[in-house]
């Protein structure tokens, strides 16, 4: 059955406090009575952009100053396939009102998941939540790991990916409580790779999945506070999709010296897997905190990368 489809412009409205604004849908609208990221349909011979900025003028009486792209989402509802083009705004004048009845609220970007939206926004929650960098985190002794996590911290990146696959001693649980103990103390959220021999330790981390566990996957693993995944292929993009991973980091997107051999995507196929996959992606590979505009006119969260924070003033 060919259902309607709806390219569709959304707008994350961000207040200089951080909170974000939504909108509660009508009780009679398609999703009624639940809450969203305010926006609507791109009507013919409108740009995106164009959509957004009438949309948000209509329902919210502001003027859109400044614009960019944060997520694509294809969803397909039982009755209609929708494409959220989802834009952050940053900067509007105007003050913000219900113009055509519907309630309205500012709400922290941490709370948010105490509100129901539709499911397709979920991925919108996350690509807000996420910071712009993603560290992964290596070393050959436990005295490197050390320092090179002291030198993320300082360079302000407060997501970091614990891989240690390069340490030459096994993973003592002495190095993760020290690791858990700065992280806490830099406020940085750390994820730990599937593959370090270690169980669970409990909800305020996250799980970043290899490839491979990935793969073995047929549903969303419980109890963590994250969930990341490892891709390199159209298959395992499609099946970090399925099972509802929170974000993935796709790579490479160029060429590395330390995968010199290895097929690099380029910044064309890049863009198509982002804008087409609904969740986000961090860009891995040959890329650096300069590349960060390049990854989000591609439709990437951000940059994600091994060396690239262990730099001096890595971060501005």
């Amino acid at each position: 059955m060919n259902t309607p489809f709806l390219h569709v412009a959304v707008g994350v409205i961000e207040r200089h406090d951080g909170h974000v604004l939504i909108a509660k849908r009508h009780a009679a609208a398609h999703q009624g009575g639940l809450w969203e990221f305010p926006g609507g349909k791109r009507e013919a011979g409108e740009t995106i952009e164009q959509a957004l900025q009438r949309e948000l003028a209509e329902e919210l009486g502001i003027a859109v100053r400044h614009s960019e792209p944060l997520i694509k989402i294809p969803y397909q509802y039982h009755d209609r396939s929708v494409l959220l083009d989802v834009w952050r705004v940053k900067e509007f004048t105007g003050k913000a009102s219900g113009r055509e009845g519907q309630d309205i609220a500012w709400v922290n970007r941490h709370d948010l998941l105490e509100y129901d939206f539709p499911a397709a926004n979920r991925p919108i929650i996350n690509a807000i939540s996420l910071p712009p960098f993603y560290a992964i985190l290596e070393g050959t002794d436990e005295a490197q790991v050390l320092t090179r996590f002291e030198q993320i911290l300082t360079n302000k990146v407060n997501m970091v990916q614990i891989r240690l696959k390069t340490l030459k001693t096994p993973v003592t649980d002495a190095l993760l409580a020290e690791l858990r103990f700065k992280a806490q103390a830099g406020a940085c959220q750390l994820l730990f790779n599937s593959a370090l021999p270690i169980s669970p330790v409990d909800s305020s981390v996250g799980i970043h999945l290899t490839g491979q566990d990935l793969m073995r996957q047929s549903a969303k693993p419980e109890g963590f506070k994250w969930v990341a995944a490892s891709c390199h292929t159209v298959a395992e993009l499609a099946q970090a999709e399925k099972i509802g991973v929170d974000f993935a980091v796709l790579a490479p997107v160029q060429t590395t010296a330390s995968h010199p051999d290895a097929p690099a995507l380029g910044w064309p196929q890049f863009k198509q897997l982002t804008e087409n996959c609904g969740i986000p992606v961090y860009a891995l590979g040959g890329v650096g905190v300069a590349d960060l505009p390049q990854v989000k006119r591609c439709g990437g969260q951000g940059v994600a990368g091994i060396r690239t924070f262990i730099k001096d003033s890595a971060v501005s």
